[in-house]
C-alpha cells in the first residue's frame, strides 16, 4: 500500500421512509396536490374563516408572508422528514381547503389525516370525498395499517365527514386536543384494511 491504511467501509445510512409527492385524484374536478405559493392569499383568507378558527389553533395574525413559507417550505419538510403529507384540496385549480397526514409511525404503518374546507366548498361532499380516498390511497397503494381522525366531539361536520368516509368511532380520548378556546375531548375514528370506505 501507499503508506495510508484502508479505511472501513462506512455502513449506508438508512433513507427516511416518506409518502411521494403525488398528485392523487379524487374526481373529475377535484385533486389533491402540493401547495403553491400562489395558493397564499387563498389560504389566509381561508384560514381566517370563524369555522376554522374555532377548531384549529392557526397563529393569529395569519399574514400572507407566513403562508408563503408555510406553503413553500413548511409544508415540504413535513414531507421529506417523513412526518407526514400536506396537500391541498384543488377544485377545478382552486385551492377548496387542505388534508394532511401526520403522526406517521413507519414501523407501525399507522397515521392521522386532519382536514379543512373553506367556506365557499362547503355542503357538496368534497370533505368526505377527501379523506376517504387519502385514507385509501395509504391503505391500498402504501399498505398502512390503520388510518385515523381525532376530532373535536363538539365538531358535528368533521363527524359526519368522518362517518360518511367510512371511518369507525372508538371512543372519546378525553381532554386531547386544544384550541384557542382551551383543551378539548377528541373522538376517535379509524379505518383498517378490510374496512368500506362507501
Amino acid at each position: 500500500m501507499n503508506g495510508r491504511e484502508a479505511r472501513p467501509a462506512q455502513p449506508a445510512r438508512p433513507a427516511v421512509p416518506c409518502l411521494p409527492d403525488a398528485v392523487i385524484p379524487v374526481d373529475a374536478t377535484t385533486a389533491l396536490t402540493a401547495f403553491d405559493v400562489a395558493d397564499a392569499p387563498a389560504l389566509v383568507a381561508a384560514v381566517a374563516d370563524p369555522d376554522i378558527r374555532r377548531w384549529l389553533p392557526l397563529p393569529r395574525p395569519y399574514p400572507v408572508e407566513l403562508a408563503e413559507q408555510w406553503v413553500t417550505v413548511g409544508a415540504a419538510s413535513i414531507r421529506v422528514s417523513g412526518a407526514g403529507l400536506v396537500r391541498c384540496i384543488r377544485v377545478d385549480g382552486a385551492l377548496a381547503g387542505c388534508i394532511d397526514v401526520k403522526r406517521v409511525e413507519w414501523r407501525a404503518r399507522t397515521a392521522e389525516l386532519g382536514y379543512w374546507l373553506a367556506p365557499g366548498f362547503r355542503g357538496r361532499g368534497l370533505a368526505t370525498a377527501a379523506v376517504r380516498t387519502l385514507s385509501s390511497w395509504l391503505l391500498d397503494v402504501h399498505s398502512f395499517e390503520r388510518v385515523e381522525l381525532r376530532v373535536a366531539t363538539g365538531n358535528a361536520a368533521s363527524a359526519r365527514v368522518a362517518s360518511r368516509a367510512g371511518f369507525v368511532h372508538e371512543g372519546v380520548a378525553r381532554n386531547a386536543g386544544f384550541t384557542d378556546d382551551g383543551m378539548v375531548d377528541l373522538a376517535v375514528w379509524s379505518r383498517v384494511p378490510g374496512d368500506r370506505s362507501d
